[in-house]
């Protein structure tokens, strides 16, 4: 009746915390970042394009938070990666 995925919940960003709803780690957790690598590996401007999304939204619910902070967070993660492999 229910697939082996049946148990799993997804770790997504909750508003306004921007916390994650499953973990409640920083969003995007390590969960979130590895399932959003997978749904998106073969479109990284689609990736980048959510994840812009999202920090919008967080900048609009967190307006005392640091921008910078945000960005790098939530934003700039994927970049690490393929800068430090580039290397």
């Amino acid at each position: 009746m229910y697939g082996p995925h049946a148990r799993f919940r997804p770790h997504t960003p909750a508003r306004p915390s921007f916390r994650c709803r499953t973990c409640g780690a920083p969003w995007p957790c390590q969960p979130a970042r590895l399932s959003l690598l997978h749904t998106y590996r073969d479109d990284r401007i689609g990736l980048l394009v959510y994840l812009a999304s999202q920090l919008d939204r967080a900048l609009q619910d967190l307006p005392n938070a640091d921008p910078k902070e945000l960005a790098s967070r939530i934003l700039h993660w994927p970049n690490r990666r393929s800068h430090q492999d580039s290397c």
